[in-house]
C-alpha cells in the first residue's frame, strides 16, 4: 500500500530547516510504517522559504525575468529539502531522490523521496504523477493552512473554510495557470491533472502532527477533501 504525501516546503523550511518539526514528523512516520510492513510512503517536498528568498532576489534584480528561470530556482530549493529528508530516512530510503516522476520503475525500501522536476508547475504535480504511477487514490497535501477557503481569508474577511469540494469548484478558486511561487492550496496544473486522473487530494495543516496521524490512520481529521 503506497501513500503519497506532498509536503509543503514552508513546513520543512519556513525560512531555514526546522529540526523540531522534522523530529516530530520523522517520529510519526516511523511509528506509522512500523505498524504495518506493507505500508510505503512517498514524500514529495517543496522549496519553502529558501525558494521564495532566491526567487525574490532574482525578481528584484531582473524585474521582467523569465518564469522558467524562477521555476528552476525553486526546483533547486526543493531538491535541497528532499536531500535532507532522504538523509534523515536513509536506513529505509535506499533510492536516490526522484527528479522525474515519469521515470520511476522501482520503489525499494519503505520511503521514496521526490523533489521538483521541471518548470511549469509545482511539486504538487509531481505528487499526482507518482500517485498515478503507484496506484494511490489520494494525495495528502500538507501546507501552512488547515483548510481550503472560499477565498483568500487574508484579503476577504467573508471567506469561509470548506470541508469538501469538487475539482470543478476548486479550480474556480485557484484558476488554471501556474506562476512560480504562487500561493494556493494546491497547484492549478496539478489540480487539472488530478481531476483527469480521478485522484483525490486532502489539504491539511502540515504542522499538526496529531491531525496528520489521524489522516494516515483513516480517522476523522481537520482538513479539506477535493474530489470528483
Amino acid at each position: 500500500m503506497v501513500t503519497v504525501l506532498s509536503l509543503g516546503g514552508s513546513i520543512v523550511a519556513p525560512d531555514k530547516p526546522d529540526p523540531e518539526f522534522l523530529s516530530s514528523f520523522v517520529r510519526l512516520v516511523r511509528q506509522w510504517l512500523a505498524q504495518d510492513n506493507s505500508r510505503k510512503l512517498i514524500l514529495v517536498v517543496g522549496g519553502g522559504g529558501p525558494a521564495r528568498a532566491y526567487q525574490s532576489a532574482y525578481k528584484a534584480v531582473v524585474p521582467d525575468g523569465d518564469n522558467d528561470q524562477a521555476d528552476w530556482i525553486g526546483i533547486m530549493a526543493t531538491r535541497l529539502n528532499a536531500q535532507l529528508l532522504k538523509a534523515i530516512f536513509a536506513d529505509i530510503c535506499p533510492g536516490d531522490v526522484v527528479y522525474d516522476p515519469t521515470k520511476v520503475d522501482i520503489f525499494a525500501g519503505r520511503i521514496l523521496v521526490a523533489a521538483g522536476w521541471k518548470p511549469g508547475f509545482s511539486t504538487d504535480n509531481d505528487a499526482v504523477y507518482l500517485a498515478e504511477r503507484f496506484d494511490a487514490q489520494t494525495v495528502i497535501n500538507l501546507s501552512n493552512i488547515a483548510k481550503v477557503y472560499t477565498d483568500d481569508p487574508r484579503n476577504n474577511p467573508e471567506a469561509t473554510p470548506i470541508d469538501s469540494i469538487s475539482w470543478a469548484d476548486f479550480r474556480k478558486i485557484v484558476g488554471d495557470e501556474w506562476i512560480p511561487g504562487k500561493n494556493v492550496p494546491f497547484d492549478p496544473v496539478a489540480s487539472i491533472h488530478a481531476q483527469k486522473a480521478g485522484i483525490s487530494v486532502i489539504c491539511a495543516a502540515g504542522r499538526d502532527i496529531e491531525n496528520l496521524s489521524a489522516i494516515l490512520d483513516g480517522k476523522p481529521f481537520t482538513g479539506t477533501t477535493i474530489t470528483g
